[in-house]
């Protein structure tokens, strides 16, 4: 009896220090907790960096959305937020990041790799019609041997 209420007590402990306890933010109107959600969904984890700061458990990301949630409650624009954590976090936070010399390649990137494509299956289909569909020129030789054998073919089948 004992060992049992030591193994409980072993697993609720255990189940204990792996909880997490998410801060729960008080909203005035269902829109703000809606535009709150919307902000740290849209945020990278600078440390966790394939996560958006709604579902990580680091702890950067935790302050990052105090912080949201306290320029929220200052009254500050989406727009405002996201440059503020920009300014403190770099660029990388956002999902989405901005058209600019920096970011040039990114956002070119998967149109310069459709467009070059394109060229190379352009190519292919030119340099085939060029060939023609004859295949390569036979030999008098190879020509006189291949009706040989077309002949033979014949006679077979037919008699």
């Amino acid at each position: 009896m004992l060992r049992m209420i030591c193994f409980l007590m072993a697993v609720l402990a255990s189940g204990l220090s792996i909880a997490d306890v998410s801060a729960v933010y008080d909203f005035d109107t269902r829109s703000e907790e809606q535009r709150y959600q919307n902000l740290i969904a849209e945020l990278r984890c600078p440390k966790c960096q394939n996560q958006n700061i709604a579902d990580s458990n680091a702890p950067i990301s935790k302050d990052m959305r105090n912080a949201v949630y306290q320029m929220m409650q200052d009254g500050a624009s989406n727009e405002e937020i996201v440059d503020s954590l920009v300014g403190r976090f770099g660029e990388f936070v956002k999902y989405k990041p901005d058209l600019d010399s920096r970011t040039f390649m990114l956002w070119a990137t998967p149109a310069i790799a459709v467009l070059g494509g394109l060229f190379v299956v352009a190519g292919v289909v030119v340099r085939s019609r060029r060939a023609g569909t004859s295949g390569p020129a036979l030999s008098k030789e190879e020509q006189a041997r291949i009706d040989e054998m077309l002949a033979k073919s014949d006679q077979n089948d037919n008699g």
